[in-house]
């Protein structure tokens, strides 16, 4: 997108070259915390909810019960230990001395302010998204027709939840442009709960035990034919969500991409983008070779090559794609401020004048800030561009993901299980 604001004069004189320290690793693990459990329990109820659900039902239904349990029971525990995560960052915010003030914290919830209301209701809706979810725990009450209704609400809870993180704490001042960076946070977050959840999801299911033993073998290779068809459809558009709202984000505190080498927040946001970008490929890898491949033996009748595909090479993969959601969550916290202003205010200390008051030691005043960035018709222009540009990618993928299956399938005649047909390429 390009830029639409031109930055004040330098001042006469200006403090030192500002520290931009990452910040104690404390502090980040206790928000890492934070993140790992609402994104989690919105992913796993999203998953269950949307993907496995609905895929169990229409090819394996004796196994909806089971996979519903197994869900259901990783989400209630994230979900309750996503309270005592919030109070713990909430309690390490509070204490002036760098510790942990629970009293505080717990006081803090809806204590009239608007920061309270939000952390009582980031607390009361993760607490309410696991009791939702709880009764699923219950084979007999998952095997029910309440089952997506449950699932339906705990993922409105869970939902509001994470919203909570990012919502305005005060009046805005400008309420279309709080509104629509409130949007794109929502894309961001809630995106990224579905698509780094799910995957975690995924690697439970995948794991043995999940499906009852009794279970078919074709109906076991069309439950995960199924199932990762339409988790496919969900990441895809959570990427896209993603990408679009950390374009926008990239927009609103980065000029250019300079600034990724030149400052702290560029420096972190750099290895945000890297780790994220080998997400990426994994999700390639999975969408346009794994993919096809376990669709085009599940037509082909051979279960051997397939059950070595599902038990060795898929939860290799997701495990891998899990471990690096977990690195992109933690690298998320160390991201402070603005790489604009960083520059800025190193700018102004280059340019500071020698033995001016301003360069003083001990000067505690403020440093100056740049003004937040004004779209114009150009940055609407680019940003509509990038946003058509990212929805006929994703859609693109996943309709040639589409056409490998196909054309993998018409490649493998079906064959009796005793002639098992040798892997593809």
């Amino acid at each position: 997108m390009p830029l639409s604001l031109v930055p004040p004069a330098l001042p006469q004189f200006a403090a030192a070259a500002p520290s931009t320290p990452l910040g104690p690793f404390a502090d980040s693990a206790v928000a890492w915390t934070t993140w790992v459990t609402l994104m989690g329990f919105v992913g796993l109820t999203a998953l269950a909810l949307l993907a496995v659900g609905p895929a169990a039902a229409r090819t394996a239904p004796d196994a909806v019960p089971n996979l519903t349990v197994r869900l259901a029971r990783a989400a209630v525990v994230i979900g309750l230990l996503a309270v005592p995560a919030v109070l713990t960052d909430l309690a390490h915010g509070a204490a002036e001395s760098g510790g942990y003030d629970y009293a505080a914290a717990w006081n803090s919830l809806y204590d009239g302010s608007n920061d309270g209301r939000l952390s009582g209701l980031e607390v009361t809706f993760s607490l309410l998204g696991a009791v939702l979810l709880a009764p699923l725990t219950v084979r007999r009450i998952a095997a029910g027709r309440g089952r997506r209704w449950l699932l339906g609400a705990g993922l409105t809870a869970g939902t509001v939840a994470l919203g909570t993180t990012k919502f305005p704490d005060k009046t805005p001042d400008d309420w279309g442009r709080t509104a629509f960076e409130t949007l794109m946070w929502m894309l961001h977050l809630i995106g990224g709960g579905v698509w780094l959840g799910g995957l975690a999801g995924l690697l439970l299911v995948a794991l043995p035990g999940a499906l009852p033993g009794p279970l078919a073998a074709a109906q076991r290779t069309a439950f995960w034919s199924a199932t990762l068809r339409r988790f496919s459809a969900w990441a895809m558009g959570c990427v896209a969500a993603i990408a679009l709202s950390g374009l926008f984000l990239y927009w609103e505190h980065v000029d250019g991409p300079t600034q990724l080498l030149t400052t702290m927040y560029g420096r972190v946001l750099g290895v945000k983008i890297l780790i994220f970008g080998g997400l990426l490929l994994l999700g390639m890898f999975n969408q346009f070779w794994l993919h096809p491949r376990i669709e085009a033996l599940r037509a082909a009748g051979d279960q051997r090559p397939l059950t070595t595909v599902l038990l060795r090479t898929f939860p290799v993969v997701v495990g891998v794609e899990v471990l690096l959601a977990l690195a992109v969550l933690f690298v998320a916290p160390f991201l402070h401020g603005s790489a604009r202003n960083q520059a800025y205010q190193a700018d102004l200390a280059k340019h500071a004048t020698t033995g001016g008051a301003g360069a003083a030691a001990g000067d505690t005043r403020p440093l100056p800030k740049l003004a937040a960035k004004q779209a114009t018709a150009s940055t609407w222009a680019w940003g509509t561009t990038e946003t058509l540009a990212v929805i006929a990618l994703m859609v693109g993928g996943y309709r040639v993901s589409g056409n490998l299956s196909r054309r993998r399938t018409g490649a493998i005649a079906p064959t009796p299980a005793s002639q098992p047909v040798p892997e593809a390429g």
